[in-house]
């Protein structure tokens, strides 16, 4: 991955630096310096390619490109693709733009967005309580305008009312900003570039009043061979929570007790959540799966938010009123 890492610096793809400001000479250093890391472990990852990844391919039955939609792309499994040289393409669209928004294209790939809106597509961020228009670079609702914009709601006004405004703005209830034009530097391919950073509906508010995405953190999480499932939780709380279904089979392959798993989990826990993202403090353990069957699961395999933090609700104000203790149900 130093080896990519390094490649995208150079091809101006790197999307984790577009918020900062460097001079033109500090650009072409860096710019570089990264061109003769990338050049020194080029053997290396060719090498890693003919040994390594050819087995990859034919597990996955992919060699050189992918189209991705439908829901989050976990950063780390967009990294793991670009390692392996496979193209991944990542989408974004709602029904009600049948379905199609925005989309990477192989020249402009950069991980971490969903690429440019398609063509005679305007897209704008929104303030959520003002409803003005933000710079890019700034967070806030996405909102969408173009001819694959759905008319309405079948005979239903008053929803589609809600939804789209009298000049056909779509308010598509996810949460992003947009790239600014950057003219230099490791993020100089990265303008205009559509990030998303989750939906309305699921933000987190805490007592501090800080405003957090729970999906970032679930997907780092789920980089844990011991964790299954996870939904964060701590609505109107000091800190962040969660409900954990963990990965049985791991846990039994290590000999791990309840107190073992709980062990485990939190060192995970503590190792993938990083880079800014705001830490879990006490979880719960959980026996039952969230599944389609008992109604934790949408069909198209998302959580239903709303239904498991309902089912948990007592588990959940038990797990904040002794937050220096793990809580297990039986497992």
């Amino acid at each position: 991955m130093v080896y990519k890492e390094n490649k995208r610096i150079c091809e101006g793809k790197d999307l984790s630096q577009s918020s900062l400001k460097i001079s033109m000479l500090a650009a072409a250093l860096q710019c570089g310096f990264s061109r003769f890391i990338a050049a020194v472990l080029y053997p290396l990852h060719k090498l890693a390619k003919i040994l390594i990844y050819k087995k990859i391919y034919a597990a996955i039955g992919i060699k050189k490109a992918a189209i991705t939609g439908g829901g989050s792309l976990a950063p780390h499994i967009d990294q793991f693709f670009e390692a392996i040289d496979v193209t991944l393409l990542n989408g974004y669209g709602l029904t009600e733009t049948s379905p199609v928004i925005a989309a990477r294209v192989p020249a402009e790939n950069v991980l971490g967005t969903v690429g440019k809106p398609l063509y005679a597509t305007d897209l704008k961020v929104v303030d959520l309580e003002s409803g003005k228009t933000v710079p890019h670079g700034s967070k806030g609702l996405v909102q969408v305008r173009g001819p694959q914009v759905m008319k309405g709601y079948h005979k239903d006004s008053l929803a589609t009312a809600k939804v789209v405004d009298k000049d056909g703005w779509l308010d598509t209830g996810d949460l992003g900003w947009i790239v600014p034009d950057i003219a230099y530097g490791p993020s100089r391919a990265c303008s205009q570039m559509l990030v998303l950073d989750g939906r309305v509906k699921d933000t987190i508010v805490l007592l501090s009043g800080e405003n957090i995405d729970p999906t970032r953190i679930e997907e780092a999480a789920l980089q844990s061979r011991y964790i299954q499932q996870i939904i964060v939780v701590g609505q109107d709380q000091r800190r962040l929570g969660a409900l954990i279904v963990p990965n049985r089979e791991e846990l039994q392959a290590v000999h791990a007790s309840t107190g073992d798993a709980m062990k485990f989990i939190r060192s995970d826990l503590r190792k993938y959540i990083t880079n800014g993202l705001t830490p879990i403090g006490p979880f719960i353990l959980l026996s039952e799966p969230f599944t389609i069957e008992n109604g934790l699961l949408t069909p198209t395999m998302k959580m239903r938010r709303n239904a498991i933090v309902e089912k948990y609700d007592a588990q959940i104000n038990d797990l904040f009123r002794n937050q220096h203790h793990h809580i297990s149900p039986s497992m």
